[in-house]
């Protein structure tokens, strides 16, 4: 759901140079995103339907110029896996000091409070960048 609205606030900015993917720590590779969170992103306007997941590796790390993750924990072990990502793991609530929780295997009711935490956290990056 970040990554579609991320892409989605990005070329709404025009900014065509900007790459946005998304990957796990501890993603299920291959996999599609989940029903619930295709349903919720059809209703933004956005297909996230053709998303599969895949593994965060060290190349990722050392090529992006910016990190977002979606809570606390996930930046500290990015950074201990790769030194040099200190300075641009950030979490995607940063500026309003949250964590989004994974809603994985959860009723919708949970996508819906992360994908709010998520347009909010989305809508306060592309504000600073």
């Amino acid at each position: 759901m970040a990554e579609g609205l991320l892409k989605q606030a990005i070329a709404e900015l025009g900014k065509a140079d900007c790459f946005v993917c998304s990957a796990g720590l501890h993603a299920l590779v291959g996999h599609s995103a989940d029903p619930k969170a295709c349903q919720l992103m059809i209703k933004k306007g956005i297909d996230i339907s053709g998303h599969r997941a895949c593994q965060l590796n060290n190349e990722m790390i050392r090529k992006a110029d910016l990190i977002l993750v979606m809570e606390s924990f996930q930046k500290k072990i990015i950074e201990e896996k790769e030194p040099s990502s200190k300075g641009k793991v950030f979490r995607l609530g940063e500026w309003g000091r949250f964590d989004i929780a994974d809603p994985y295997q959860k009723e919708l009711l949970v996508f819906e409070q992360s994908l709010t935490l998520i347009e909010r956290g989305v809508f306060q990056w592309i504000s600073k960048l």
